[in-house]
């Protein structure tokens, strides 16, 4: 009996041991995530005031939390929201740290859903234990935000926002008025169905475009614009920005200002039916319709590459492929794979008519995927097979452009 009740004050004791050392354990664990959860609330409230200084306009408390320059450069930008989300801090040698940070904001009546990419903030604790922001910019692979290349003027047309940095304000106005009367002219094309306004960048230069696009400036030389956004975003999705290339597109004329305006224009409306499934040459095939739809320019006119190869009786066998529309590359055989996908919307347009051609546009998207899309909605929509609709386009080139 003694030595049980001796056993039993054993086990008890070393319980007891293994307790208090949890416990300790536990203190211990607990100490070293608040340290590290206390920096993370203290930079996401500092985030949350720097947001708060950028709606209300409040430069004073824009630089209690740091570098003011983004301030003044974000200045003109209509804002309907602006915030931050926190997703890692990285502790550097000294009081210094490193933010990972998603940046989500909207322009004032243009985006239906807020446009999100990633940031990357150097911080700084002082006084006391107080972060401040010392450098806030694109997080690796990320394109640039327009304000990280200078202060931020903008336009507003009837039609669009025209935002530029090292642009002159008369220069923006002629912006905006070449898309106010693009957007008109998409809508009677396409339909009613889409945001009916667009926002134009425009960067200082080649190098800025590219910036923006988070590509080599040299993917883009000789393009005057281009429209970003994923193929196939929801109806909610963020509006499309149209980035132009200053200098490609000054050297333009007016009519072809227009025209690539236009064009671009288009894109934007047409955004949420085009899909994974749309090939290539049916969607800028279909922009650059729209964009000549009614200038009164002649097949020949319009698409001289093609038209030079066709008299020298280089009639292409087959439809433009994605490959064929790289920037970059051969400026000839680019130039014939818009050409030639904007003679097949012509002539879907001339032998089934305008709705038929924005019907078949629809049902490609529709689609999904890439296998059996094209088939599919030449049958459905327009009766036809891909063998014969090779074959009217093959004999529509002849006949356009001999």
């Amino acid at each position: 009996m003694a030595g049980r009740r001796r056993g039993r004050g054993v086990w008890w004791g070393a319980a007891l041991w293994l307790l208090l050392g949890a416990l300790v354990s536990l203190v211990a664990c607990g100490g070293g995530r608040s340290a590290a959860d206390t920096a993370s609330a203290d930079v996401r409230r500092l985030l949350d005031r720097r947001a708060e200084a950028v709606l209300a306009g409040d430069e004073p408390a824009y630089a209690r939390t740091g570098v003011p320059a983004e301030f003044h450069r974000l200045g003109a930008l209509p804002l309907a929201a602006w915030s931050y989300r926190l997703t890692a801090l990285h502790r550097t040698d000294g009081d210094g740290a490193t933010a990972d940070v998603e940046l989500s904001y909207r322009v004032e009546g243009v985006d239906k859903a807020p446009v999100r990419v990633g940031r990357t903030l150097s911080l700084t604790e002082r006084d006391g234990g107080q972060w401040y922001v010392d450098d806030d910019e694109p997080a690796r692979k990320t394109g640039q935000q327009l304000w990280d290349q200078g202060t931020v003027r903008a336009v507003s047309g009837a039609h669009s926002l025209v935002l530029g940095v090292g642009q002159s304000p008369e220069s923006l106005r002629r912006y905006a008025a070449l898309a106010d009367r693009a957007v008109p002219a998409v809508t009677d094309a396409w339909g009613g169905a889409w945001t009916k306004r667009v926002v134009v960048l425009v960067p200082k230069s080649l190098d800025g475009m590219a910036g923006l696009l988070g590509s080599p400036a040299s993917a883009y030389r000789g393009i005057a614009a281009v429209t970003t956004g994923e193929v196939g975003g929801s109806a909610k999705a963020p509006a499309d920005r149209i980035i132009v290339n200053p200098e490609a597109y000054g050297v333009l004329g007016d009519f072809g200002k227009q025209v690539v305006l236009t064009h671009e224009t288009t894109h934007v409306a047409t955004r949420t039916a085009t899909t994974a499934a749309t090939p290539l040459w049916l969607s800028e095939g279909y922009a650059d319709w729209v964009g000549y739809r009614s200038t009164g320019r002649t097949a020949v006119q319009a698409a001289p590459e093609l038209a030079r190869a066709v008299a020298s009786g280089e009639v292409p066998e087959a439809l433009p492929e994605d490959a064929d529309f790289g920037f970059g590359g051969d400026a000839a055989k680019l130039a014939q794979a818009y050409e030639g996908g904007w003679l097949a919307c012509r002539m879907i347009a001339d032998r089934w008519g305008e709705v038929r051609l924005g019907e078949f546009y629809r049902a490609v998207g529709a689609h999904g995927e890439r296998a059996g899309a094209v088939e599919g909605a030449l049958g459905k929509v327009l009766a036809t097979t891909p063998a014969e609709f090779t074959g009217l386009w093959r004999e529509y080139l002849r006949d356009q452009l001999g």
